[in-house]
């Protein structure tokens, strides 16, 4: 999805880590964030499957997008599942570098994407 011109890329949180990052006002993600040593994120059209994929049975989730723009060179796109490129952030995630947040709840045929996700 484009908002004036501009790129978002989503990051999938539990609702306990986005209280964190709320509240810290910054987050290096989750466990497997720090285990990679960056933050995962992925673009609209791997979204779904980003969700599908690690958080198939949780209900209780936050979905927050990022301008890929305003992240600067922290942000790398890298190859990952099926040599696909997936943009990774080298450093901290700002609550200023977030453009909106909206729940994702899960629904009987998987989650429920907020509207002009896609």
């Amino acid at each position: 999805m484009c908002m004036e011109g501009a790129m978002l890329i989503y990051k999938i949180f539990r609702r306990p880590e986005w209280d964190a990052f709320r509240a810290a006002g910054e987050t290096a993600g989750a466990p497997i964030d720090l285990a990679d040593g960056f933050i995962h994120f992925s673009s609209a059209p791997q979204l779904a499957e980003t969700a599908a994929r690690h958080f198939a049975t949780e209900s209780d989730l936050v979905l927050v997008a990022c301008e890929a723009s305003r992240l600067g060179e922290a942000l790398k796109w890298e190859p990952s599942r099926g040599g696909a490129l997936f943009p990774h952030l080298y450093r901290v995630l700002r609550r200023e570098d977030v453009v909106w947040d909206k729940s994702l709840p899960l629904g009987a045929s998987g989650h429920i994407f907020p509207e002009g996700v896609f």
